[in-house]
């Protein structure tokens, strides 16, 4: 199967993904992380109004393979999270960078994601190029 990797995003190596329009990034994980976890069946978000750090751990995603954090690619205050997914996460693979985004956060700067990879980078990364 050949997973995407839209070129308007930005990666972290831990598989969470931002998409910024302005101020607001919009959060997620990419296809491979959906692909390597499998079936997901547990989805824990922080609440709206919450503050979350870059590179701190803001919540979990379990699938019947594993339990994994995840991280935050920037910093700010969450504005949304998307909470159909908290009682379908299985949703989020059927669109992970669409319907399945996780939070929408106003951002506090956005250099945090000057270090964060391209699409060709973190393509070659998860698939050993």
């Amino acid at each position: 199967m050949t997973l995407e990797y839209p070129s308007d995003l930005k990666y972290l190596d831990t598989h969470e993904y931002a998409r910024l329009d302005g101020e607001i990034a919009t959060i997620g994980i990419t296809a491979f992380a959906v692909d390597q976890l499998g079936d997901i069946v547990f989805l824990e978000l922080p609440d709206m109004g919450d503050a979350i750090e870059r590179g701190e751990k803001f919540g979990t995603i379990e699938s019947v393979k594993a339990v994994e954090d995840l991280n935050a690619p920037v910093s700010g205050t969450i504005i949304e999270i998307n909470s159909a997914l908290l009682d379908a996460p299985e949703q989020i693979g059927d669109d992970p960078y669409g319907e399945g985004w996780l939070l929408k956060v106003r951002i506090d700067d956005d250099i945090d994601l000057d270090d964060a990879l391209s699409s060709d980078e973190y393509r070659a990364q998860v698939e050993g190029e």
